[in-house]
């Protein structure tokens, strides 16, 4: 058996240039992160080989993967949701060749059970998750959602009239709406650390931490 050659640390393979596949591939190489796509399609490789290091080839055949060096890289991800087949022979392929962290997309919970059991170490619902995100904005004041575990959330959002004017200590946030305001961000300035002095004015960005059900309602306040 030939030795197998050490992760290449941080660099992040990632098959399937869907939409899914691409943004994320784009955003690694933004970030500065070393990045290699992999994609089937003829037209897609096409259409990102000006953009990123990408080769065309069959991810679900064990051979081709190996050949491109698969097994160098410390994480895959597995961004090819259309067809299920494709996605759990590939994460399949992967898992016999021990990668290290495998990232699989999976568009249904069925898909992502499968793709658990087979082995893989992280499964994503982007469809799911974004629609998760989006209603909650859509719904009050904030623009962007995290949801940790046991209910725990961190917002973004913009401040709720009544806390405009006023330091955190004054308004009492923590005492009457049971939520924490860990920063404020005021137009062209830096990002602070919020204290009980910190003064929330109209067009400052806060970031709110809490119980999901709390901060919806805090978010909702006029």
């Amino acid at each position: 058996m030939a030795q197998r050659n050490l992760p290449r640390t941080g660099a992040v393979l990632v098959i399937g240039l869907g939409r899914f596949g691409a943004a994320l591939a784009a955003t690694l190489e933004d970030i500065g992160r070393e990045v290699l796509a992999v994609e089937r399609d003829e037209d897609l490789v096409s259409q990102w080989s000006g953009r990123l290091p990408v080769v065309e080839a069959d991810a679900t055949n064990p051979d081709a993967l190996e050949q491109l060096g698969a097994q160098e890289f410390s994480v895959v991800v597995v961004g090819v949701g259309t067809s299920l087949e494709a996605s759990v022979l590939i994460t399949a392929n992967l898992v016999d060749m021990e990668i290290p962290q495998i990232w699989a997309k999976a568009t249904s919970g069925e898909h992502g059970r499968i793709l658990r059991r087979i082995g893989a170490h992280h499964v994503v619902y982007p469809e799911h998750d974004a629609g998760q995100r989006v209603a909650h904005m859509v719904s009050g004041r904030m623009l962007d959602y995290i949801e940790m575990e046991d209910g725990f959330t961190i917002v973004k959002m913009r401040p709720p009239r009544e806390t405009q004017g006023f330091t955190i200590g004054e308004s009492q946030i923590r005492a009457r709406y049971g939520v924490t305001v860990l920063g404020v961000k005021s137009p062209g300035e830096a990002f602070e650390y919020a204290t009980e002095t910190t003064r929330i004015s109209p067009g400052d960005t806060i970031i709110v931490s809490g119980d999901s059900s709390l901060l919806e309602a805090f978010a909702a306040r006029p």
